[in-house]
């Protein structure tokens, strides 16, 4: 079994294979989860910190002090977008 490190696993050969890949996450490894090669998930020991728990222990980032507020209400218009920016120029 391998400790540390990551891989990378295609949803079908993790779904054939669930067993042996945990084995491998309980290990110490984190593995990165594909879909047609595209990246769609990682599985990740428990107790393990992510990069962004890493950067925050180390004062390299700093969490947001509140939560991010709601986007505005949208605007309804009949034209196009830019009519409005042009609108807003004038």
């Amino acid at each position: 079994m391998t400790t540390g490190g990551s891989m990378d696993v295609d949803t079908r050969e993790l779904r054939d294979d669930l067993t042996r890949h945990l084995a491998e996450v309980r290990g110490g490894r984190t593995i990165t989860i594909t879909d047609d090669g595209k990246p769609i998930a990682q599985l990740v020991p428990v107790g393990v910190p992510t990069a962004m728990e890493r950067l925050i222990a180390e004062g390299r980032v700093t969490p947001a002090k509140r939560r991010k507020r709601p986007a505005p209400t949208p605007i309804k218009t009949a034209g196009p977008v830019s009519d409005l920016i042009d609108e807003q120029r004038r």
